[in-house]
């Protein structure tokens, strides 16, 4: 793995992806708190799912666990300050930004995170316990998160199925894949290392932004509208799942190169 793949994926991830978000609610002239929300969720870091998802694209795996570990730990000062960049195109958030509570929820986030990768490197024979041990309180904080999410939100939930936020779920992964793909591709990468970048740059950690806007706003304000990462995962996987079904097309149809059949023919009558 080179550290121009790093570096280029790190570019990737903190320049088009907040840009995005930005663009995107300036377009659809989104309210002050729902620009904020988008604007989280564009500034995120990678996070568990691009792994698989690299996995699954045949891409290259020791890049996408360094660029996930790398924009985690970036993402203690880039969110922030890229929020305090953003922001300043929408003149009414600049006071209305909480960036000490958003600072707080990413250090609570990310030591954990932290401890894990330490287990993982120097207890590695340890692993599985604390993996099966954090997936099993995932599991209930994420039972009860759902109750609580349909007994207080009800009918509301329908904010963000609007057409609006849909068609940003939609384009911001869009968008990350095929820049991520284009930057990757004008510095000569190998293709899987593109297809790592692509997928690295258009999948947010969204785990991290419900957290974030769960634990910086207060529920009176963010209502319904810390549930739009949710929908984004969902186009964020639906698009991957295109992405994977193309190059399963490709693979499978793509032509042999003659050399090749001609060696093998060679070999078969010496």
């Amino acid at each position: 793995m080179k550290p121009k793949g790093v570096a280029i994926a790190l570019l990737a991830q903190y320049g088009v992806m907040p840009l995005s978000a930005f663009c995107l609610a300036k377009v659809f002239r989104l309210s002050e708190i729902a620009a904020v929300v988008v604007l989280i969720c564009g500034c995120s870091p990678g996070g568990s799912l691009s792994n698989i998802l690299a996995l699954l694209l045949q891409g290259d795996m020791n890049l996408s666990i360094v660029m996930t570990s790398c924009s985690m730990i970036l993402a203690l000062g880039m969110m922030p300050l890229l929020l305090l960049i953003y922001c300043q195109g929408f003149p009414e958030l600049q006071k209305s930004v909480p960036y000490l509570d958003i600072m707080v929820a990413l250090v609570l986030i990310l030591i954990p995170c932290g401890i894990g990768i330490l287990i993982s490197h120097y207890r590695p024979q340890n692993t599985k316990i604390f993996k099966r041990v954090s997936a099993a309180i995932m599991a209930v904080i994420v039972v009860v998160v759902s109750v609580l999410v349909s007994v207080g939100i009800g009918g509301s939930i329908l904010t963000v199925l609007s057409p609006t936020f849909m068609s940003i779920s939609a384009l911001m992964p869009f968008i990350g894949y095929t820049f991520g793909y284009v930057i990757s591709s004008i510095f000569r990468l190998n293709q899987s290392e593109r297809r790592t970048i692509a997928i690295e740059t258009g999948c947010q950690n969204v785990q991290l932004c419900i957290t974030i806007l769960k634990l910086a706003f207060p529920p009176a304000t963010i209502g319904p509208l810390f549930l739009f990462p949710m929908v984004y995962a969902s186009f964020q996987l639906m698009e991957a799942g295109v992405l994977m079904a193309l190059l399963t097309c490709y693979q499978r149809f793509k032509p042999k190169k003659k050399g090749r059949n001609t060696s093998r023919f060679n070999a078969l009558h010496s």
